[in-house]
């Protein structure tokens, strides 16, 4: 299954005019859409609509779109060149704004290549603990997602215990879903994660913005969401997920910032 049919994105007669509804099964707890999964599906409209792969693509988070909405996606083509389209998208519910994304694609055959990081040494998916969603969760996004917990504290443990590095990772895969730039937008929202985690609190917080930045697609049935606090103040969050292969290929890179909000029991 691909990342459209798993969002549920809708194409129109529009080449360039898609459309999502919103259901529970692409939100958070609390009923509004995840913003991976705003992302994701940008990304997903703009290959499309381009026949292109995406190289980066940023996403700025205006507002929340709620359960039975329905989002329009609308893509621009500001430039096509012979290699690269510079493209964007404004997904917006009626006259209200929800995201707008910036984007380049692309593809050019050169022999050139390398890879300077590496895959945090954890345990393997298959090994490492199930993580289930929070009590009370029962129709997210997160009971669609497999997840095991390869570093950090599960939910009953998160109190006073923060991973010392600010680093923490989670296995993730969703069952049947291939891999694509998409898909690695809607598994690389995972900032939030990485700042409870860090403090050893449970702090709610919001997505302010997402840059995805792929490096090489692979198929895999799980990914490694590397999640790289790098600062905390002023009420912000800001931090880097590294999204790798069971083979330690680095697919992609998602940095964040986000609002964080009071904390949580």
């Amino acid at each position: 299954m691909d990342a459209v049919e798993w969002l549920g994105l809708q194409g129109t007669h529009n080449p360039n005019r898609w459309y999502l509804p919103v259901t529970d099964g692409i939100s958070t707890m609390n009923r509004f859409m995840f913003g991976g999964c705003g992302l994701g599906a940008a990304v997903a409209a703009l290959e499309g609509s381009t026949g292109r792969p995406v190289v980066w693509a940023t996403a700025q988070y205006l507002s929340f779109a709620m359960v039975d909405e329905v989002v329009d996606f609308d893509v621009i083509v500001a430039v096509s060149g012979h290699r690269t389209t510079q493209a964007r998208v404004v997904a917006h519910v009626g006259e209200r704004e929800i995201l707008t994304v910036n984007a380049a694609l692309g593809f050019r055959e050169i022999d050139v290549s390398g890879q300077w990081v590496h895959i945090p040494d954890v345990q393997k998916p298959q090994d490492a603990p199930v993580r289930p969603p929070r009590v009370g969760d029962d129709s997210s996004i997160m009971t669609r997602l497999d997840m095991r917990l390869a570093k950090g504290q599960f939910w009953d443990d998160l109190e006073g215990n923060p991973v010392k590095d600010g680093q923490s990772a989670l296995w993730v895969r969703a069952p049947k879903l291939t891999t694509s730039a998409a898909t690695l937008a809607i598994l690389g929202d995972y900032v939030p994660f990485g700042i409870s985690q860090s403090q050893g609190v449970w702090y709610p917080s919001n997505s302010l913005d997402n840059t995805l930045r792929v490096v090489r697609l692979v198929e895999t049935e799980w990914v490694l969401v590397d999640v790289r606090m790098e600062g905390i103040a002023n009420g912000f969050g800001h931090g880097t997920v590294y999204l790798w292969s069971e083979s330690g290929v680095l697919m992609a890179t998602a940095s964040q910032s986000a609002l964080i909000r009071e904390p949580r029991d």
